[in-house]
């Protein structure tokens, strides 16, 4: 059986040298893990046009959507609250659109993060635009934002039943954590996997696809330290094979 192939969605690089040469990009983190759940990673470019990026969907076996800075409000409908980081509305189309095709053509998926927002935007959700000044008495969930490490930050309650749960085991799940923003309305189709104890929402997913989850930690960034990390790569990458 040949090698599944799984497309991870990249960003712009502005730090190579000289200046001025802007970079495609994505963190190893992401290859590595993508390796070790036996699929042949691909870096997706975040600034393309449609028919472009509609050829490369066309040849993927599955879909990892990476994350990074924030996504412009009016994607969802809303203002800018002015607390808004490193927003790519280039690369926000880019990623709405492959998940939008994702869900609807069946492309095994796995969210993360900033992915995990992508999903639910692209299914129709909303989101929390700062969780420190929108969400009284939140955690603190930007711990190590821009540079996820392999440290639990907090814990997550993994709804039973789910496939978040058939990964991890239903309950009490630790995870590290780099986002200041979340989910608020859940995009349709969607159901809440997982919750952190002050009720942010840490896990999506839609039963009657092939494989789509989402979780709004790193687990990419955990492989090493906490190897049960790597299944959530493992299961897409089956399901790829399935497909």
């Amino acid at each position: 059986m040949s090698v599944p192939v799984i497309g991870i969605t990249g960003r712009t690089d502005q730090s190579a040298r000289p200046p001025n040469m802007p970079l495609v990009a994505v963190a190893e983190t992401y290859v590595r893990a993508v390796g070790l759940g036996k699929g042949a990673p691909v870096i997706i470019p975040p600034h393309l046009e449609e028919p472009e990026l509609r050829a490369i969907f066309e040849h993927l076996d599955g879909l990892v959507l990476s994350g990074g800075g924030d996504i412009l409000p009016a994607a969802f409908g809303e203002e800018d609250s002015g607390l808004l980081w490193s927003v790519d509305e280039r690369r926000d189309r880019t990623e709405l659109a492959l998940a939008r095709w994702a869900l609807t053509e069946g492309l095994p998926l796995l969210a993360i993060c900033r992915g995990l927002q992508v999903l639910n935007v692209a299914a129709g959700g909303t989101l929390i635009q700062d969780i420190p000044t929108q969400v009284p008495n939140a955690l603190t969930h930007s711990t190590v934002a821009g540079r996820p490490v392999a440290v639990v930050a907090h814990t997550v309650d993994v709804a039973p039943g789910s496939r978040l749960a058939a990964l991890f085991g239903a309950g009490e799940l630790g995870v590290n954590s780099a986002h200041h923003q979340a989910v608020k309305a859940v995009g349709t189709g969607l159901i809440v996997t997982a919750r952190a104890p002050d009720g942010i929402i840490e896990g999506l997913e839609q039963p009657d696809h092939p494989f789509c989850v989402g979780v709004q930690w790193h687990p990419e960034a955990m492989v090493e330290r906490y190897p049960p990390m790597r299944r959530p790569f493992e299961a897409l990458v089956e399901a790829a094979q399935r497909r």
